[in-house]
């Protein structure tokens, strides 16, 4: 490559670097003008410089605003003329951390652009095992401090992203810094995918403590081969055990074959499902049965979807429907579904953010009383 050493260089270098210095390797091994390293905040409002970090409180830059931006948003590398700078996508699995910014001296061919691309890759699953070490590149993400339950909460999710074999999933929390009780988890094979989203009752660590054991408890059995019906019923005898029916979890439990296209549901509360067919949004119907936690010895019952290929479901938990303007009205279904049929060119993690930004721009003012969890379930072609 004209603009670096080689990428055996950079594979070189991310390998032998320790975890906390992996920004300083891919620096020294693509020897360019300039380089950093930006990471996006919890809240997917902007990104923040790592090897130059920025100060609590400082935005960064906008992922609304520039190339940089654009680069993170469309997951395409932006070369930026005026500047001489090459903003590339860094992704893990589909995973969105960040991007890479070089400073070039001039735009490169096809040929080094594609190594380069190789390169941030190659960086981006570098950091998604770092985080395991070091606190670097949590501390580079935080616009704010985050409040204990909110690190509680981020610290059981599985990422914001995924591209599998046929499917694409995205997610994420509001308000990022000081989430409640909602969360949402997923576990990927070859071709099925099992996603789970939780609102457990109360706020702050209450909210937490509550979630926590749920989502733990629906691991343990998944994990252990439990099919949704046996996950759902293990978690209600979890958190019935601990709260003795004072305390519930709603939960929505999913399971898709990205082979034959059928979606298995378990409703157990109040998260609501949409499905996006072209330029169609329905409201899928389930039967809603007991929170988790109500008794203890509930007996759960698989539902059946067929979806078509390109269909989207959106999941989103109570927080986000029943958000209210500063007008006095619901967000309610129609806005809903307005929101949802407005991604229908987006990719799944763009869409999220869409969905999210609409529900900010719609509750603007006004006080924030519940949490929000938004997740995007594509079956691609």
């Amino acid at each position: 490559m004209a603009t670096t050493t080689g990428l055996s260089a950079v594979y070189q270098a991310l390998r032998a670097a320790p975890p906390y210095a992996l920004p300083e390797a891919i620096r020294d091994a693509l020897q360019t003008q300039e380089v950093e390293l930006l990471l996006a905040d919890y809240a997917q409002v902007a990104m923040r410089p790592v090897l130059t970090l920025a100060e609590p409180g400082v935005l960064g830059v906008r992922i609304d605003n520039g190339e940089a931006g654009r680069a993170f948003a469309s997951q395409l590398s932006r070369w930026e003329k005026d500047t001489g700078r090459l903003h590339l996508p860094v992704t893990a699995d589909g995973d969105r951390l960040g991007v890479l910014c070089l400073g070039l001296e001039e735009e490169p061919d096809a040929a080094d652009l594609a190594d380069l691309e190789e390169a941030a890759l190659a960086l981006g699953h570098a950091l998604r095992g770092a985080d395991r070490v070091t606190d670097r590149y949590q501390r580079a993400r935080r616009l704010s401090r985050l409040t204990l339950a909110a690190e509680m909460q981020w610290g059981l999710l599985p990422g914001t992203g995924h591209r599998g074999d046929g499917y694409r999933l995205a997610g994420q929390l509001e308000p990022a810094y000081a989430v409640y009780g909602d969360n949402f988890d997923w576990a990927c094979d070859a071709d099925t995918v099992v996603v789970s989203v939780t609102n457990g009752m109360g706020e702050g660590m209450r909210a937490a403590l509550l979630s926590t054991l749920a989502v733990t408890a629906l691991r343990n059995a998944r994990r252990s081969g439990a099919d949704l019906e046996e996950q759902a019923g293990l978690a209600d005898e979890a958190v019935y055990a601990q709260y003795g029916g004072r305390e519930h979890v709603s939960t929505l439990l999913l399971r898709f074959d990205a082979k034959s296209g059928e979606l298995a549901a378990v409703d157990a509360g109040s998260p609501k499902m949409l499905r996006l067919r072209g330029t169609d949004v329905e409201l899928i119907e389930l039967e809603q049965q007991l929170p988790l936690g109500m008794f203890g010895n509930t007996r759960y019952q698989e539902q059946r979807v067929t979806l078509q290929r390109g269909d989207r479901i959106m999941v989103v938990s109570d927080g986000v429907a029943a958000s209210r303007s500063s007008a006095g009205s619901d967000f309610g279904e129609t806005m809903l579904e307005s929101v949802v049929r407005s991604t229908r060119l987006q990719p799944a993690d763009e869409a999220v953010r869409t969905m999210i930004r609409g529900m900010l721009a719609f509750r603007e003012g006004m006080d924030v009383f519940d949490d929000a969890v938004v997740v995007c379930l594509d079956w691609t072609a």
